[in-house]
């Protein structure tokens, strides 16, 4: 995710506070060490699910004049996936009554979203939340695990002490709402108990669900930049970092690009630059020609890396470029849209992909995907505040699959 646009050093300040600096031990038992240090695999997001996962925005998190924007295309979206499967909708308590509102006013028969009531304060649970795993000993049989990978801000960073950024008004958090940010995985997952409850495997490494672009098949995409470094994983090595991921991922190859530390709040996340359709075959996002030249310099590197690898089958990648649509007349001179296509989202039978605006990059982008899976419902939802704010819809969405 592009979080709060395509952050340069406005928003790289570093935070202090202690809580991400504390050293991580696994719990003692020996039934629990088992299962922390058990092997697991991320299924391919194209499985299908027992639900997806939404936040509701608490308004210290996003800029004032942006959130009442943000919420109506958040709840847009919940009703869209809806319409494929159940949505649980995690909203702070005393948003509840405005969320309800919200869905009610657009849709007031709906069924499919469920508002659960949570501590609860980005919108971006793709970072925040829960990566949802499967066991692959066979020694955990109907059994759910979900890795709590231990947000800490995108290592660490927050609005400096003027909260301006592109003259947006940025609210301040302080120590009990980046608390309640990095507990957030936690509580989704002691909270999970349908259908079975959920056992939570505390990751000794940090990373956020944005940056982890997977096929199910053994093979990752991933940035140096957005892990391998001190303010996530301090004194780990990046064939360390790797490691780790391949046991909790189920990852036998990871292919590393090496990004860009500070380029945006992420430090550039695959989700907005490359996903897997299916394993073998990537849609590619290409920036406007308009895109400053450092993100064209990054784009042409993704771009050469992907052309040379194979994946963990020995396949050769098969590359779909879509082009980013033109930033004119979407947003003011001041401003920088997260305007990625490939930050779709699927659904079961389904693809939510955005749209921003600009006509004919919108249509050729829908017609790209539908034709990469006919086998697919695509639907388009329209989005702006969301990208405004630093986002699109896989950003700001995470998958329970099946059991």
């Amino acid at each position: 995710m592009k979080l709060f646009g395509r952050i340069r050093n406005t928003l790289s300040t570093i935070y202090t506070g202690t809580l991400s600096r504390l050293p991580f031990h696994h719990p003692k038992s020996s039934h629990e060490n088992t299962l922390q240090r058990g092997s697991y695999i991320f299924p391919a997001e194209s499985e299908r699910h027992e639900a997806t996962i939404m936040g509701f925005p608490s308004r210290c998190s996003l800029p004032p004049d942006q959130y009442h924007a943000v919420c109506n295309e958040l709840v847009q979206l919940a009703l869209t996936i809806a319409e494929f499967e159940p949505v649980r909708l995690y909203v702070r308590p005393e948003d509840i009554q405005l969320a309800e509102s919200l869905v009610k006013g657009i849709d007031p028969s709906t069924s499919g979203i469920t508002i659960i009531s949570c501590p609860i304060n980005h919108c971006w649970v793709r970072d925040t939340g829960p990566v949802y795993v499967r066991d692959t000993t066979g020694a955990f049989p109907n059994r759910r695990f979900a890795i709590n990978f231990r947000f800490n801000e995108w290592g660490d960073k927050k609005p400096e002490n003027d909260g301006i950024c592109w003259g947006q008004q940025w609210p301040l958090m302080n120590d009990q709402t980046l608390k309640e940010n990095t507990d957030f995985a936690r509580w989704v997952i002691d909270h999970d108990r349908e259908p079975v409850p959920v056992q939570r495997i505390d990751a000794p490494i940090r990373a956020e669900g944005g940056g982890l672009v997977t096929d199910g098949e053994g093979t990752l995409l991933i940035t140096e930049s957005s892990i391998v470094c001190e303010a996530r994983n301090p004194g780990m090595s990046k064939a360390d970092i790797e490691v780790e991921l391949k046991r909790l991922l189920g990852v036998d190859k990871v292919i590393w690009f090496p990004g860009r530390r500070n380029v945006d709040i992420t430090d550039v996340h695959m989700d907005a630059e490359a996903r897997f359709v299916r394993p073998g075959v990537i849609a590619y996002s290409k920036p406007h020609a308009l895109a400053i030249d450092l993100w064209q310099e990054l784009s042409t590197e993704i771009w050469d890396i992907l052309g040379r690898e194979t994946d963990a089958k020995g396949r050769r990648l098969q590359i779909h470029t879509i082009e980013e649509p033109d930033p004119r007349g979407l947003v003011a001179s001041d401003q920088e849209l997260a305007a990625s296509y490939v930050n779709f989202y699927f659904v079961n039978g389904g693809l939510i992909i955005p749209k921003f605006g600009d006509e004919e990059r919108d249509q050729k982008a829908f017609e790209m995907l539908q034709e990469l899976m006919p086998e697919r419902v695509v639907r388009q939802v329209y989005t702006s505040a969301i990208p405004l704010t630093g986002g699109v819809l896989h950003c700001v969405t995470q998958q329970v699959p099946i059991l």
